[in-house]
């Protein structure tokens, strides 16, 4: 009843936020406040849910330090997806023609904090976490990730290997990040830095759902398999490689920090708080 409680709670602030993000998306100033208005909610909702169903704080979402974690992993999602640019560039398979949408990138913030955040809440926060107490780690991460990644089919541009992309450099690596530094700020800046990255930043599509108005006015072209297609670039070989590279460093440092619950171990309800080395 604590995971179904839980889980209700906080799907309930990611189905409705991201109604009325929608509903305002012509709108990049009032895109902008929803969008941070929901991320917000869905952060006091997990906590205030947290206390009542376990008798404790959240100590995953406490405010010290949250602005430096968060701040370390919006660095890391940003240069990942940098990178993937980067090798699309020199290959010829991305061209920025000039400046696009400033306005555009400041409502995909909004939208991109209100995703990041209600989607770590509900797979990192409460499936990860409780699924992690009865199976370990390691099935943990790979259920919730599947999972993750099947969530992207309902996409418009989804396919079949795209969702398995997105398992393996999203679902894993951020489940990863979580088992690392036990607090959701690291992850949910990871997946807020790699999304506006890719949306806010180089225009590109976004897990299939369609193009983007960002910052610049760009191009994609050249073989699915290496630019995503209409997937986007998560959907490129190159992405799935850094991801799956970053998960296994983040699965290093739990590992190396005691942070990893193994599968006999039947209640890891309170986790330490861990930092990323500076």
């Amino acid at each position: 009843m604590r995971f179904v409680r839980q889980f209700l709670a906080v799907l309930a602030i990611y189905a409705i936020g991201s109604g009325a993000v929608n509903a305002v998306k012509e709108n990049d100033w009032l895109t902008l406040v929803v969008g941070v208005t929901t991320a917000a909610l869905a952060l006091l909702v997990y906590g205030w849910v947290v206390r009542r169903t376990e008798h404790r704080a959240a100590p995953d979402v406490a405010r010290e330090g949250a602005a430096a974690r968060t701040g370390r992993g919006m660095l890391i999602g940003v240069g990942m997806f940098t990178a993937v640019i980067v090798i699309l560039s020199a290959a010829g398979h991305y061209e920025i023609d000039g400046l696009g949408s400033p306005s555009g990138a400041m409502g995909l913030v909004g939208f991109m904090a209100a995703v990041s955040v209600a989607e770590e809440v509900v797979y990192r926060g409460v499936l990860f976490r409780i699924i992690e107490e009865r199976t370990g780690t390691y099935l943990a991460l790979a259920l919730t990730g599947v999972v993750f990644g099947l969530s992207h089919l309902f996409n418009e541009n989804a396919t079949l290997w795209g969702a398995l992309a997105i398992a393996i450099e999203a679902g894993f690596m951020l489940a990863a990040a979580y088992a690392a530094t036990r607090t959701l700020w690291f992850p949910i800046g990871l997946h807020f830095g790699w999304n506006f990255a890719a949306a806010g930043i180089f225009s590109t599509e976004v897990s299939g759902s369609g193009a983007n108005r960002g910052l610049l006015d760009t191009a994609t072209s050249g073989p699915q398999l290496l630019t995503g297609g209409g997937f986007g670039p998560e959907g490129s070989v190159y992405a799935v490689g850094f991801g799956a590279l970053l998960t296994i460093v983040f699965l290093w440092l739990a590992r190396r920090r005691g942070n990893i619950v193994p599968r006999t171990r039947r209640a890891a309800r309170v986790e330490p708080v861990a930092t990323l080395p500076r």
